[in-house]
């Protein structure tokens, strides 16, 4: 889950860009980075931390040209600190080519050795993404004649890469010289859209995760980028697409809908808003027919990705709704944020509670999703403490037992509050009176009806599906592994720090 944009445009297109990632930050947190083309020239500013942070004024005045690419970074599984991983990547040959990458591949450890011991490439950072860059960049120079590029040639490279990588990939790219390149994965697991502004001087075109980027800049949606597909725009504003994957299918993240994407986008032809709000309607019909019994006073939402949901259920239960906590929009999401000690620390800074809605009261807490727990175990010791008299607890997903391969830090199960638990193991575990989920074919159903024709989802970490087929027990292993090493790393370095602290403050 990261947030990527690509921009062909007739005037410079830093601020664009920089403006989109503003939009796009709540799909990354942890780094930031731009790059844009001045003819064959790429100029690059990336850096940890959030956009304002890392971009200054002098830095947007060194980004000149009127084509670009940007990044917001969300670290995933076996990520490393955000200024070693920041995106985009930069390789120079055979061509100067520079990429952001949305999603995680699942092959990593094979493509890297062929990329060293075949095409004779080398990697430097533990990033799948900059293997995905150097796996294009080989197939480019193995599909072009006498380095010479056109639109043919570079499908033709794509076609490379949907054969020798396995995963999730939303990708912009920009080539020196020749314009901008994106493309997603064949089963179509990450977002990527795409539109258009008509100007006195000719189209413009915006790739981005989210519609919400497009609509927020002025540009007209024109799609969505189809799986497997990939679409070139040249410096001079030509537009090309061409499908370059054998047997593409699409299979949308659900996640996507109930918390990762903004409410306001569209992805897939499928409103986010609307299917919340449908996500409420349906787990209100749950709570009718099986938690008829339950006395409830108020429906409150957890902030902000519940409340279309929490709205159409206190409506269709005949409830009260209420705001009970208030949130600190400085802080940022905690779901995204890496580190448990980090999670834990920021839930409460992130929200206070109002306690007259709470007091003497049998509240319903709404929330879209319990992941790891942490967040939903402090709401309702919040709620408890502000006087509610019971806490019960609504998930508009269903549990989230399995991890989750293909973008999201979903990578261990011992971190997922939901394995190896049942409902009324996890109510306990969080404090709540009672605990209701979704059931899975409902969530299915309630985003599929906003669009029909989408009849498939990756919805691996509620039904530990895997909808690329590769991922083994053996696998999973592994990338547990690595993250239980990752995090003892974390703890050495904030350990080592305090003692720092603590020798300073002496």
């Amino acid at each position: 889950m990261c947030g990527i944009l690509g921009v062909v445009a007739t005037s410079p297109v830093n601020q664009i860009l920089y403006d989109g990632l503003l939009v796009l930050q709540h799909r990354g947190q942890d780094a930031a980075g731009i790059v844009t083309a001045q003819g064959p020239a790429f100029h690059m500013h990336k850096g940890g931390g959030m956009v304002r942070d890392v971009f200054r004024t002098r830095n947007m005045r060194a980004l000149p040209g009127f084509t670009g690419i940007a990044h917001c970074r969300y670290p995933t599984a076996g990520s490393a600190s955000a200024a070693a991983e920041a995106q985009p990547f930069y390789v120079n040959s055979p061509f100067g080519l520079v990429l952001g990458h949305n999603g995680n591949l699942t092959n990593t450890d094979e493509l890297k050795r062929d990329l060293f011991r075949q095409d004779l490439r080398h990697v430097n950072t533990n990033s799948d993404s900059e293997v995905l860059l150097n796996v294009l960049a080989h197939e480019l120079q193995e599909a072009a004649t006498n380095y010479k590029l056109d639109p043919a040639t570079i499908f033709k490279a794509v076609s490379g890469v949907h054969r020798r990588c396995r995963g999730a990939y939303a990708i912009v790219a920009m080539i020196a010289g020749y314009g901008l390149l994106a493309f997603r994965d064949p089963y179509g697991i990450r977002p990527l859209v795409f539109g258009v502004m008509d100007t006195e001087r000719g189209p413009e075109y915006l790739v981005a995760s989210e519609s919400v980027a497009l609509d927020s800049l002025g540009f007209r949606v024109v799609r969505d980028v189809a799986p497997g597909e990939a679409i070139f725009i040249d410096d001079e504003g030509n537009f090309f697409s061409q499908q370059c994957a054998e047997n593409p299918t699409l299979n949308p993240c659900l996640f996507e809908y109930v918390y990762l994407a903004r409410p306001d986008s569209v992805i897939d032809g499928i409103s986010v808003y609307e299917a919340r709000l449908r996500m409420g309607e349906s787990l209100a019909e749950k709570m009718k027919r099986e938690y008829g019994h339950l006395d409830i006073d108020v429906v409150i939402p957890i902030p902000d990705s519940s409340r279309p949901s929490a709205m159409q259920l206190a409506n269709r239960l005949n409830i009260g709704y209420r705001e009970g906590f208030i949130k600190n929009r400085y802080i940022g999401r905690t779901f995204i944020m890496p580190g448990q000690g980090t999670r834990r620390k920021s839930v409460r800074q992130k929200l206070n509670a109002i306690g007259m809605e709470f007091k003497g009261k049998n509240v319903l807490l709404v929330d879209d999703s319990i992941v790891r727990g942490n967040t939903s175990r402090e709401i309702v010791q919040m709620a408890r403490e502000s006087g509610a008299r019971r806490v019960f607890f609504a998930s508009a997903a269903p549990p989230v037992r399995y991890p989750n391969v293909y973008g999201i830090d979903m990578p261990t199960r011992e971190e997922l509050i939901a394995t190896d638990r049942s409902d009324e193991e996890i109510a306990r575990e969080i404090g709540a009176d009672q605990l209701i989920y979704q059931d899975l074919s409902a969530l299915t159903a309630d985003v599929s009806s906003v669009n029909p024709a989408v009849t498939s989802f990756e919805d691996s970490c509620f039904s530990g599906r895997y909808i690329t087929g590769d991922i083994t027990s053996e696998y999973l292993a592994g990338v547990e592994a690595s993250r239980r090493m990752a995090a003892a790393a974390d703890e050495r370095e904030a350990a080592t720090q305090l003692d720092l602290n603590l020798e300073i403050a002496d």
